[in-house]
């Protein structure tokens, strides 16, 4: 039997426009082709563990608006079980504004709204509804204190607890003693560590840096270059499929979805990383968040591209 996934976290609504190049400060840019996407950290990975074939519910908190209410809808329609969804009166949905230029890069603004209101109560109370699951994955777009009692809960019920640190918040290494595995980007790893990430010798030592600061294993993503993994004192690197990204917003995501689905099927952790590269790989190339998140079949069919 699979192990079943807790998500905690963010659902947003993403307000996308593609540019030519990401505006710099007090610049104003004639953008392109826009396009509303439901998106969120926490519900992106959500949608990723259920396309990519496991059981997931999400924790978190929406508005009574019709932003909140479409998200839920396309969750439940994605088979992501939403008994854990709090709905606030008083609070609008979160939103995300998404600038993407012409090589999918991206610059994002949150506007957290109801995701800001999930409270450390509501969240430990969820967690405890859903013991039976056996990992809890997190990321940093809900409130510290929130994230800081759901690792707790998490850990106190045995569960393999997963951090996404996104967006980058250097408060998080106060819990790192209750981390099994974090997954920084590069830029997070960076501001974590320390230590700039200048080539695969300095991600090994960001990596060991962390290790040494209290989480048990770390992934830090590379984006083209794939990922590196310190698992208890082996390092690995493991390679992305080449492929030409034209629009990288929810590739962590989609990586960290595969990653505990990977995971939650007892792969091992390098392996499951693997996993997450093909996915994100996948999802890159197509744009929007949760619309480029790739389905178990295709993830298949591109392991078999790459056997010929």
């Amino acid at each position: 039997m699979l192990n079943k996934i807790i998500v905690t976290g963010s659902m947003n609504m993403d307000m996308v426009v593609k540019t030519d190049h990401i505006p710099k400060p007090g610049e104003t840019v004639l953008g392109g082709t826009f396009f509303m996407n439901p998106g969120g950290k926490g519900a992106n990975q959500s949608v990723a563990i259920a396309r990519l074939g496991a059981e997931v519910v999400f924790i978190g908190e929406i508005g009574d608006d019709i932003f909140g209410k479409q998200s839920a809808q396309l969750f439940d329609e994605e088979g992501v079980d939403i008994g854990g969804i709090i709905s606030d009166e008083s609070s609008s949905s979160g939103i995300a504004l998404i600038t993407v230029d012409r090589q999918g890069e991206n610059s994002i603004v949150v506007a957290p709204g109801a995701n800001a209101k999930l409270s450390p109560a509501d969240v430990s109370a969820a967690i405890k509804r859903y013991a039976n699951y056996k990992i809890l994955l997190l990321q940093l777009e809900i409130p510290m204190e929130t994230v800081a009692c759901a690792l707790q809960t998490g850990k106190e019920l045995g569960m393999k607890v997963i951090l996404n640190p996104a967006p980058a918040n250097k408060e998080v290494k106060n819990y790192f003693h209750l981390i099994d595995i974090i997954t920084p980007n590069e830029h997070e790893a960076e501001m974590l560590s320390g230590i700039k990430i200048e080539n695969l010798d300095y991600a090994q030592a960001a990596a060991r840096k962390l290790q040494e600061m209290g989480v048990k294993n770390v992934i830090i993503t590379l984006g083209k270059s794939g990922a590196v993994v310190l698992e208890n004192d082996d390092f690995y690197h493991v390679p992305a499929p080449v492929v030409e990204a034209v629009d990288t917003t929810a590739a962590g995501d989609v990586f960290n979805g595969a990653l505990a689905v990977a995971l939650s099927e007892g792969k091992s952790l390098k392996e499951a990383a693997g996993f997450g590269c093909i996915a994100a790989s996948i999802a890159v190339t197509r744009m929007g968040a949760q619309s480029s998140i790739p389905y178990r079949n295709e993830f298949i069919l591109e392991q078999m591209k790459k056997m010929k």
